[in-house]
């Protein structure tokens, strides 16, 4: 039987572990509008210098564990949130409270919840959806896995980051709205890079088929953004969400696929053509240059 969570303290310090393209802009809003001080860790020291021009302190991951009533993780994988949480367990305490914000498999976060859980630290998946522009005016939707306590407990802390915070159900059910919803996006790039390429071949270039698009019943949030800001002027910057990032993503809906006993035939073709743009030397590129694979001109 799980040990029941120490009775929650007020929050006298937060801890920020990962200042990439979305933790960055993310930890400087929470510093800004929490009014609580906010220790962050990052391997680089260029995001450390300019966080710390809104009062956040740099220290080590021993330091946060030890010293931080809530900690949030911003991390690029799976991979790499099971292993700071390896550092991180030994120093940590019940009642104190684990956020992951990143994307990492459904399976892997329930293990974490689990384990951490049975030693009186709560624990809540919490991955951000929406653009790096998004995250960096504090407009993200952030998808919640949690208890209903630890829910209340970090939902102030989240809503300095994001306009739309959900509570989605247990420990790992932010994780599978957020696959989800990327399965979606990524399924949605390829269907409108499909429908460049044919009305390109076909006398209407995409500087007219999008934006009349966007006008009917084929308008969307992909096609405003991924379309008319990358695929339209074929701008596929770096620091951006790459193909590679999309393939892990993807890996992770296909990974609750297969466990459920669904064969996603289009997901699938998804994850094909991914592969093919990360193939053709695409892979840290934003992930809507698979246009280029689809229709390659």
């Amino acid at each position: 039987m799980s040990k029941p969570s120490a009775a929650a303290a007020p929050i006298s310090t937060i801890g920020f572990i990962g200042l990439g393209v979305m933790g960055e802009p993310m930890c400087g809003h929470l510093a800004r509008r929490s009014g609580i001080p906010i220790v962050a860790f990052d391997l680089r020291a260029e995001p450390l210098a300019r966080v710390a021009e809104h009062g956040v302190k740099a220290g080590s991951l021993e330091q946060i564990a030890a010293g931080c009533d809530v900690i949030l993780l911003s991390l690029p994988d799976g991979k790499a949130v099971a292993k700071v949480i390896d550092q991180l367990e030994p120093h940590l305490r019940a009642g104190q409270c684990v956020v992951d914000t990143s994307t990492s498999s459904v399976e892997l976060t329930r293990q974490i919840g689990a384990r951490l859980t049975a030693k009186g630290i709560q624990y809540a998946d919490a991955p951000v959806a929406r653009t790096r522009e998004a995250a960096s005016r504090g407009e993200l939707s952030i998808m919640v896995g949690a208890t209903p306590e630890t829910f209340a407990r970090i939902k102030p802390i989240l809503e300095t980051m994001g306009t739309d915070v959900t509570h989605c159900g247990p420990i790992g059910c932010g994780q599978v709205v957020k696959i989800l919803n990327n399965m979606l996006v990524f399924q949605h790039c390829g269907a409108l890079a499909e429908a460049i390429a044919i009305g390109r071949r076909n006398g209407v270039p995409a500087d007219v088929l999008l934006p009349t698009m966007a006008m009917g019943s084929g308008d969307s949030f992909v096609l405003r953004n991924h379309g008319m800001k990358a695929m339209l002027p074929g701008v596929f910057p770096e620091r951006a969400f790459s193909t590679r990032y999309a393939m892990k993503d993807l890996s992770y809906a296909l990974e609750m696929a297969e466990a459920s006993g669904l064969d996603m035939e289009a997901a699938k073709l998804t994850m094909e053509r991914l592969k093919k743009a990360d193939q053709a030397g695409y892979g840290d590129q934003y992930h809507p240059v698979v246009l280029k694979v689809i229709d390659p001109q």
